[in-house]
C-alpha cells in the first residue's frame, strides 16, 4: 500500500526549512559549508559540504620529487605542519629500507609534540571564543608565541617548519637551544592552569557543552574517528602507545592516553586540554634524554637524485587532530607514482552528519567546534 500526504494551502508552518551555514563561518576553521535541514529550532539533517579549499595535493605528489613533496605536505594542516612532514618522510624512510640516527629520532619526538602543544592551545582559546568568551584565546596566543620562537629558531618559520628532511633533519639544533626550550616549556606550564580554572571551571562553559553534541562509540568505529575525539567516547587508541614509532617506545611511562566516556563536546575539550599536558611532559622527557645523548648526525647523507625501490608501503601517525596515513606507491623514479594521504579532520568531519540531527540549532556552533577541524585538512 503507497501512501500519499496532500498538503492544501497554508501548510508553510509545517515546511522543514533549509539552511546554509558557511561556506565562511567564524567556527569552521577555514571555508567549509554545512546544509542544514531545520524543523524549526530542530536540526532534521547535515550535510557537510567540503572541497571550497581542495588543491589537489595528491596529485601534485605525482609531480615532485621526494625532496619537495615535504613542503606540499606541511600545508594541509596548517597547524600541525611538523607531524604533517614527519608521516611523508617516515613513508619514504620505510621504502628506502633507512635508518635515521638516534639524535634525529629524539629531535623528531622532541618537535612533533612541541607541535602537538601549538596545535592543541589554539583549539582551547579559539573553541571559548565561538562560545562567546574572548579571554582565553589571548592567554592562547601568549603560550603559542612562546613555543612559537623556539620552533622559529631552529627552522625560520612559524607555521610552515620544512624541518624534517628524508633520512633524518635538516640540520642539529642551535647552541644553547635545549636550555631555551625548556625554558619556553616551564613558562608555559606554570600557565596551563588557566585553562582548568577559567575555561573548564567556567559554569557557563559546562552548561553549553556538558551533554551537547554526544558521540557515540559506535559512531567512531563507523566512521573512521580518531585523535581527542575518539578518545572523548571511549574509544581508547593512540598509536604513540599501541604501534609505537620515533621514541615513543620508550616514553611509555611518561606518555598518558586521555579518555573519556561521555563523549559530549565537554569531554572533547577535556581530552584535548589534559593532552596538551602530556605533551609537554613529553617535551621534557625528551629534553632529558637529548641531554645525555653524544653529539652525532642528525642525518643520512642521500645520493643527488632520491629514488624509492619499485612497490608500496602505509605509515601512519598520531597527528595532533588524529590518524594521518600516507600510503605510497612507487614505480622506482624520483617522483611518487601515488600518494594518497588520509587526514584525520576529512573522517572525523563525516561524524557531523550522525551528530547534528536532533540537536538544536544554537547548539551547532558548540558541536562543530568542539569537533577540532582545520578546513585544509578536510580538502587536502
Amino acid at each position: 500500500m503507497t501512501e500519499t500526504t496532500v498538503g492544501i494551502g497554508g501548510a508553510a508552518e509545517s515546511t522543514d526549512m533549509v539552511l546554509n551555514i558557511g561556506p565562511q563561518h567564524p567556527s569552521t576553521h577555514g571555508v567549509l559549508r554545512l546544509r542544514l535541514v531545520l524543523d524549526g529550532e530542530r536540526i532534521v539533517s547535515a550535510e557537510p559540504v567540503v572541497g571550497y579549499m581542495h588543491r589537489g595535493a595528491e596529485k601534485l605528489f605525482e609531480a615532485r620529487d621526494y625532496r619537495q613533496i615535504v613542503m606540499l605536505a606541511n600545508r594541509h594542516d596548517w597547524l600541525s605542519a611538523f607531524s604533517n612532514e614527519l608521516g611523508v618522510v617516515m613513508a619514504v624512510e620505510r621504502m628506502l629500507g633507512m635508518e635515521v640516527p638516534e639524535r634525529a629520532v629524539w629531535m623528531r619526538t622532541l618537535l612533533a609534540e612541541l607541535n602537538r602543544v601549538l596545535n592543541h592551545l589554539m583549539f582551547l582559546g579559539s573553541y571559548p571564543l565561538e562560545l562567546g568568551g574572548i579571554t582565553p584565546i589571548f592567554h592562547a596566543f601568549r603560550e603559542r608565541e612562546e613555543l612559537q620562537a623556539v620552533m622559529e629558531e631552529i627552522s625560520g618559520g612559524r607555521m610552515h617548519y620544512m624541518f624534517n628532511r628524508v633520512g633524518g633533519l635538516k640540520e642539529d639544533l642551535p647552541a644553547g637551544w635545549l636550555g631555551r626550550a625548556r625554558a619556553a616549556i616551564a613558562d608555559v606550564n606554570t600557565r596551563m592552569h588557566v585553562y582548568d580554572d577559567l575555561v573548564r571551571g567556567n559554569e557557563i562553559f559546562r552548561a553549553r557543552t556538558r551533554g551537547v553534541g554526544v558521540l557515540s562509540a559506535e559512531a567512531v568505529h563507523a566512521y573512521g574517528v580518531s585523535g581527542p575525539i575518539a578518545r572523548a567516547s571511549g574509544v581508547d587508541f593512540d598509536l604513540r602507545r599501541d604501534e609505537p614509532y620515533l621514541a615513543y617506545g620508550e616514553l611509555q611511562d611518561v606518555l598518558k592516553v586521555v579518555t573519556r566516556t561521555e563523549g559530549d563536546c565537554l569531554a572533547r575539550f577535556e581530552c584535548l586540554l589534559e593532552q596538551t599536558h602530556n605533551a609537554l611532559d613529553l617535551a621534557v622527557a625528551c629534553l632529558d634524554r637529548m641531554a645525555e645523548l653524544p653529539p652525532g648526525p642528525v642525518n643520512q647523507r642521500l645520493p643527488k637524485v632520491l629514488k624509492a625501490p619499485e612497490g608500496h608501503t602505509y605509515s601512519w601517525t598520531e597527528n595532533p587532530l588524529g590518524i594521518n596515513g600516507y600510503y605510497l606507491v612507487s614505480k622506482g623514479e624520483k617522483t611518487p607514482y601515488r600518494l594518497k594521504l588520509r587526514s584525520a579532520s576529512y573522517n572525523n568531519i563525516q561524524a557531523l552528519a550522525v551528530l547534528l540531527p536532533g540537536q538544536l540549532v544554537a547548539d551547532m556552533v558548540a558541536i562543530l567546534g568542539s569537533l577540532f577541524f582545520v578546513v585544509g585538512d578536510i580538502d587536502k
